[in-house]
């Protein structure tokens, strides 16, 4: 095991298709994994085989035995998020989200506020906050070493992923970079402006979305679920120079006028960094509660992410009123 301090833990994983193995994996690294969960008794098995762990192809069920679970992990398809997230906050379960946190605004309010009530933890996976690129670009923003950031622009290219089925390319993809942006600009944004198309699927394949903040501050992000080869790019403009980034290589690049600074820097799992965040904060790590993405910023990225939506389908801006209690 690489970390034997989380085998106290019992967790389980809903959803081990997709993204939710590699979830499954990493728990099981850490001695944490103990049940999975999936509708698909075949895949179910699998990975249940794989890690020694039991197998559960009822919600319900799992909850029910399984009862000295500490947390759980979310890593179904989007609209059913909200469905199994309140039956576990209900539980008083400890709960991980893969992004995004729900569908609608709406149902990350209820879900937000029953966790409140319930008191338990509750964050989504926005997995680049953990990015070693994106940490060492927030720190270099924050230094201000090249002035103040005025521009962002992301980049994410590739064929859309066999097991999205329920959403387009806003809410799978264009989500990450929504979040990335606020949590280097540190701000929210004010206005919304999107344009999305589908050639192949059944809902958007492409978009680019405007994201308008406060002293004309502004984040263009474009996703695409059509070109073949796998990008994952951004760059932060600032008054003195320009920072780009590789989410994938986590390598960062500077530009100034007096020269090209490439720092080097240890390659980490976001994935493990992410995981082991939010395990902190259950086993009782007040500190770790720090670097987890909130339940309140992940509701943010779907009001923004319902707004982009909505004004692609309107031609219009969509103004945003972050009412948060």
């Amino acid at each position: 095991m690489v970390a034997s301090k989380y085998s106290d833990l019992n967790v389980a994983v809903i959803g081990v298709g997709g993204w939710g193995k590699n979830h499954a994996r990493v728990l099981n690294n850490l001695g944490a994994l103990k049940a999975v969960c999936d509708m698909d008794v075949k895949r179910g098995t699998e990975i249940s085989e794989k890690y020694n762990v039991n197998c559960y192809t009822s919600l319900d069920k799992m909850v029910q035995e399984e009862q000295n679970l500490d947390a759980c992990f979310i890593c179904t398809p989007t609209k059913s998020h909200y469905q199994l997230a309140s039956k576990i906050i209900g539980r008083e379960i400890h709960l991980f989200v893969e992004k995004p946190l729900s569908f609608s605004s709406k149902e990350c309010d209820d879900l937000v506020n029953l966790a409140r009530n319930k008191k338990i933890i509750l964050t989504a996976g926005y997995i680049e906050r953990y990015n070693p690129a994106v940490k060492d670009v927030k720190r270099i923003i924050q230094s201000k070493r090249y002035g103040e950031p005025l521009m962002m622009e992301f980049h994410r290219e590739n064929r859309m992923p066999v097991h999205i089925t329920d959403v387009g390319i806003i809410y799978d993809t264009s989500v990450h970079d929504i979040d990335t942006a606020m949590y280097l600009f540190d701000s929210k944004p004010i206005v919304v402006f999107a344009r999305t198309g589908k050639k192949f699927h059944a809902f958007e394949d492409f978009a680019t979305i405007m994201l308008g903040f406060e002293d004309q501050k502004v984040a263009i992000i474009a996703s695409n679920w059509i070109t073949p080869k796998r990008v994952r790019r951004f760059s932060a403009v600032c008054t003195d120079g320009i920072i780009t980034g590789d989410f994938i290589s986590q390598e960062i690049r500077i530009d100034d006028t007096e020269a090209t600074t490439i720092p080097r820097r240890e390659f980490k799992e976001p994935l493990f960094v992410e995981i082991t965040s939010f395990l902190d904060c259950v086993a009782g790590n007040q500190d770790a509660g720090d670097t987890l993405v909130s339940s309140i910023e992940a509701t943010r990225v779907t009001k923004v992410a319902e707004s982009a939506i909505l004004s692609s389908n309107t031609g219009s801006p969509i103004y945003l009123d972050f009412k948060e209690r």
